[in-house]
């Protein structure tokens, strides 16, 4: 487990009562799991609550494609379509593509500031996935500011949800934990998902810094039960919790 700075003491900012922790990391290292189990057994003792930051989009797609008959070809053309909107250099495919990507991350920002409202109330809130900036239309950047377009209302739309993600991207959580795993591993937890997306995934999450928050660095190809072990240590060494 390797740790990365320290719980920030900023005195220009008003210490929240309750906390955000994220667990982030590439498709199939456990965050779904491991978030909810925590909420669950934190929840014991502290108001908690589950967040998720995720799109859910590959999912939907995914669900689409088991679709009788048409499922197949319609996954693949929106599957398609969602990775020229994520390639730089491309060019966003059309209006519709745009305004569902929009549309999603509209659905982030809100779901991001009931997160940010339960925290002030004094809840903890443990997310599954955090948005971030750093790298666009990967891991929870901004969707439209890969690709480009010359349509003035999509450039408009690409505007918006860049200060949207600035937003949300600006509210560091108090702990970052990022379970780790390499794409093979992944892979094998999650045989649905392209092992070329995997490893563009892992890749990124490698590199991602939250801006500069408190981070933890778990290796998630351990059993769970030792994975859990680690992140329960994490957050009481970042004194986030009591005992678990």
């Amino acid at each position: 487990m390797k740790v990365y700075g320290k719980v920030p003491r900023e005195k220009s900012l008003p210490t929240p009562r309750g906390a955000v922790i994220a667990l982030v990391g590439c498709d199939g290292s456990g965050k779904s799991s491991l978030s909810r189990e925590l909420v669950a057994e934190i929840g014991q003792s502290r108001p908690t609550r589950y967040g998720y930051l995720g799109l859910g989009s590959g999912d939907l797609g995914r669900r689409i494609g088991r679709l009788p008959f048409i499922g197949p070809a319609l996954e693949h053309k929106l599957g398609k379509r969602a990775k020229t909107t994520r390639t730089r250099g491309e060019k966003i495919p059309d209006l519709p593509t745009a305004l569902v990507v929009f549309a999603f991350s509209l659905l982030r920002y809100r779901r991001f500031r009931q997160i940010q409202r339960a925290a002030a109330r004094g809840e903890m809130v443990i997310t599954d996935r955090y948005p971030q900036m750093e790298i666009p239309a990967q891991c929870d950047g901004p969707g439209l500011s890969a690709a480009t377009s010359d349509n003035p209302l999509i450039q408009r739309l690409a505007a918006v949800e860049r200060r949207l993600y600035q937003r949300m991207a600006a509210r560091r959580p108090d702990l970052v934990v990022h379970l780790d795993i390499d794409p093979e591993t992944a892979q094998r937890r999650k045989p649905d998902h392209d092992l070329e997306a995997l490893r563009i995934k892992t890749s990124v999450m490698s590199r991602l810094r939250y801006n500069e928050a408190p981070r933890v660095v778990i290796d998630s190809r351990a059993p769970y039960k030792e994975v859990k072990r680690q992140v329960s240590e994490a957050l009481r060494q970042h004194a986030l919790t009591g005992p678990l």
